[in-house]
């Protein structure tokens, strides 16, 4: 028995999943039902998602040649590569694990780590349309000051972690 459990260890929180969403219906207990609706619903939407996701990640990977990544996001790239990558988070849409591929094709292609973290930080909370709906509930003062003060910590993280992981060699499997 254990032998099995430890061959199939990563289905078990599957199996404790669908147990327990099947008890939910038949008992009627109303969170577990909530559960189910909630899990459903981001599952449709992340299987709509992702496809297209991945077919702009291989189009910049085959589109933009790692040496112009370098030049622009790279190393050597200074304030030009930050203002690019909060740029790029900026302008793209969608859930955050949307980003973590398309920071993973810009390390691939010789993003500086700092500038990885950036993007990642600008992403999560500056994106255009997520601006524009915040200014409409929170008002224009809010959200200034909020950018104003995140986007030098997301800044100061890139730098951070970059300090942090700067000996560290990464092996990039390729797709």
């Amino acid at each position: 028995m254990k032998k099995i459990l430890a061959k199939h260890k990563q289905y078990i929180w599957l199996a404790v999943y669908l147990v327990a969403t099947v008890a939910s219906f038949l008992v009627g207990f109303k969170p577990g039902k909530e559960v189910f609706s909630n899990f459903t619903e981001f599952f449709i939407e992340m299987i709509t998602f992702i496809p297209f996701l991945f077919i702009i990640v291989g189009l910049f990977d085959v589109w933009f040649p790692k040496e112009k990544v370098e030049r622009h996001i790279g190393q050597e790239s200074g304030l030009k590569g930050m203002f690019l990558v909060i740029i790029l988070a900026m302008l793209q849409a969608g859930p955050l694990y949307g980003a973590f591929p398309v920071a993973y094709i810009l390390y691939k292609k010789g993003a500086s780590i700092k500038n990885i973290f950036i993007y990642l930080g600008a992403f999560s909370s500056l994106k255009i349309p997520m601006l524009g709906i915040e200014i409409g509930y929170l008002g224009i003062q809010f959200t200034m000051a909020r950018t104003l003060v995140s986007l030098p910590l997301f800044i100061a993280v890139g730098y951070f972690m970059e300090w942090y992981l700067k000996d560290r060699n990464f092996k990039v499997n390729q797709l």
